[in-house]
């Protein structure tokens, strides 16, 4: 695959889509002083210890769904939409707008992914085309050892999203305030929200059971929010179907024919 940057785009697909829960995490952030509180006491909660409950308990999940859309930190048309466990197991896809999107499946070390034709056309110059043409509407079908797909399979691990989430809570806090409760999704749930050049940055947080995160949202004003993150799923499966061998080309013997 000459002259390939397909790794080096796997690479900001990975970073996209974790821009969202870094930031997350900058919102949902402990101050030092924040105290504990009952666990069946959500509505009781100040706005600090909301934010340190919904942080703990993303990092506890063994599994999610998370969906994002908008402005997240790589400019306008990113989106992701991903569901993915601790198992190394994750299903989804990645878009970077006019620069392409990916899928992606995930099942253990084995990975699919099938590129769109804008991400061949942007990510391998001069030679796009071409290897749009030899695999068609297949996947490419690799390992987590294969040095083309490794970026790739970050952004489908939960563990790299909570390292990510536990690394960024260890900056300052910002102030939070506490909204009233409010209904997201058809969940009941009760808003956090901060501010930060111009920005308003709100986490809703589910008002019972689990004080999950439901929603995060950026805004620079009374308008629609420049980005949107919604979790859900947690703790669920991830579905297990995988491509047939039909449906997918092996990456090594792709690789091998470019070279």
């Amino acid at each position: 695959m000459s002259g390939s940057r397909t790794g080096a785009c796997s690479a900001a697909l990975c970073s996209t889509a974790l821009t969202a829960l870094t930031t997350l995490a900058v919102l949902a952030l402990c101050p030092a002083g924040a105290t504990a509180a009952p666990a069946d006491d959500t509505g009781s909660l100040s706005a600090d210890q909301l934010a340190r409950r919904s942080h703990d308990a993303l990092l506890s999940a063994r599994s999610l769904h998370v969906t994002a859309q908008g402005d997240l930190g790589s400019g306008a048309g990113t989106s992701f939409d991903l569901t993915l466990d601790r198992s190394g197991n994750c299903r989804g896809s990645v878009s970077l707008g006019p620069q392409g999107s990916v899928e992606i499946i995930r099942r253990g070390t084995d990975v699919w992914i099938k590129p769109n034709a804008a991400f061949w056309k942007n990510e391998v110059p001069g030679g796009g085309s071409a290897l749009a043409s030899l695999v068609g509407d297949r996947y490419l079908k690799g390992t987590t050892n294969d040095p083309v797909l490794r970026n790739t399979t970050d952004v489908c691990d939960l563990d790299t999203f909570q390292k990510y989430l536990d690394t960024s809570a260890k900056l300052p806090a910002t102030d939070l305030t506490k909204g009233r409760p409010t209904t997201v999704d058809g969940v009941a749930a009760i808003p956090v929200t901060a501010t930060r050049q111009g920005r308003t940055y709100t986490l809703d947080v589910a008002a019972s059971g689990k004080p999950y995160p439901v929603r995060f949202t950026v805004a620079r004003g009374p308008a629609a929010p420049d980005a949107t993150v919604r979790f859900g799923g947690f703790d669920q499966p991830v579905p297990t179907a995988t491509p047939a061998a039909a449906d997918a080309v092996d990456i090594s013997g792709l690789m091998s024919k470019q070279s």
